[in-house]
């Protein structure tokens, strides 16, 4: 198919999970969206991988454990399980450190021996946004289970000078209009839409702090310093692949060229479309791994990705970047 014919394709008992013995705040030092998509049915049991896996709610909480799920919303309704929460009240989660790093939020990967940081929601803001520009300086990803929120503050723009507005925030409503559901890209044509020299209001959830979380905020390139080790619990050599059609995987570490590609084609999501979404980038770049053409990566992109109806200009620079990473130019 040219490029140019692309078009869009139409509260109880505790839970034993609770680790028992290990009661630690989600600061201390220990110890990566996907959901099943076309209406596929959940992958039977026998599929899925028989993993145990930590995790803790990032303001503080017991240590507990997890296993037996294949996705996103089956990995939020497991911790959920395991703290006698409801799914809905999980945001995103983190790997490896309680703080809202955007570097370290889960993706579609886990590795092996990532420790689970769930954050839950927190304090509701309403604020009014005067768009003095056209662009509001904000990147926007989701949770993979139909919250949106915010990833990256751009330095000096509209929204940085908005200091109640966060990285970590999920967005609830724009001029009063409900977007829980939505995917990220669909919140960022919202935002970009928006008419420039007007105010509009939107309403946002933080995510829950403990008291020593405190901080200035970030505009998305950490958690506000390192911790010893960075945090980390372990070097495991394979991750837990979460896909949006069919069953998890574990697979190895990905290569030096996955992750070259994958870090420049979420840049350049970030770039055209306003998002950051690297299980997303990741799908792209294995559909274009062994295409010998940008027009038969196009026709791949539709049959894989077709409800997102890519501009030609940015499946031609997805095609470049991923040839360029097997080539090692960046």
């Amino acid at each position: 198919m040219p490029l140019g014919l692309r078009k869009k394709k139409n509260k109880s008992k505790e839970s034993s999970n609770l680790v028992e013995n290990e009661e630690v705040s989600g600061h201390a030092g220990v110890g990566k969206s996907a959901v099943n998509g076309g209406g596929l049915p959940a992958p039977p049991a026998s599929m899925r991988p028989k993993l145990v896996f930590h995790t803790q709610l990032a303001h503080g909480s017991p240590t507990g454990r997890i296993e037996g799920f294949t996705n996103v919303k089956e990995l939020y309704s497991k911790i959920a399980e395991a703290f006698n929460l409801s799914p809905d009240e999980i945001l995103f989660c983190t790997l490896n450190t309680h703080k809202i790093d955007m570097d370290k939020l889960l993706g579609g990967q886990i590795g092996l021996e990532d420790f689970i940081f769930a954050h839950i929601k927190g304090l509701k803001k309403e604020v009014e946004v005067y768009k003095a520009e056209e662009a509001l300086g904000l990147t926007i990803t989701d949770n993979g289970a139909g919250y949106a929120f915010i990833k990256r503050i751009k330095e000096g723009s509209v929204v940085d000078g908005v200091k109640v507005i966060c990285v970590g925030d999920h967005i609830e409503c724009i001029n009063g209009k409900n977007i829980v559901g939505m995917r990220h890209y669909e919140v960022a044509r919202m935002l970009k839409e928006l008419p420039k020299d007007q105010s509009f209001t939107i309403k946002l959830l933080e995510p829950m702090k403990a008291f020593e979380m405190l901080e200035p905020r970030s505009r998305g390139g950490g958690g506000g310093g390192k911790s010893s080790g960075d945090g980390k619990i372990g070097t495991g050599r394979e991750t837990l692949r979460l896909r949006s059609k069919g069953p998890a995987t574990v697979e190895e570490m990905p290569s030096e060229f996955e992750e070259r590609a994958v870090k420049k084609v979420d840049d350049l999501l970030e770039s055209y479309m306003g998002i950051r979404d690297t299980e997303l980038a990741a799908t792209m770049v294995e559909v274009g791994r062994d295409k010998k053409n940008p027009d038969e990566f196009a026709m791949a992109l539709d049959e894989a990705l077709g409800d997102f109806a890519f501009p030609d200009e940015f499946v031609f620079d997805v095609w470049g970047a991923i040839g360029d990473a097997k080539q090692g130019r960046f």
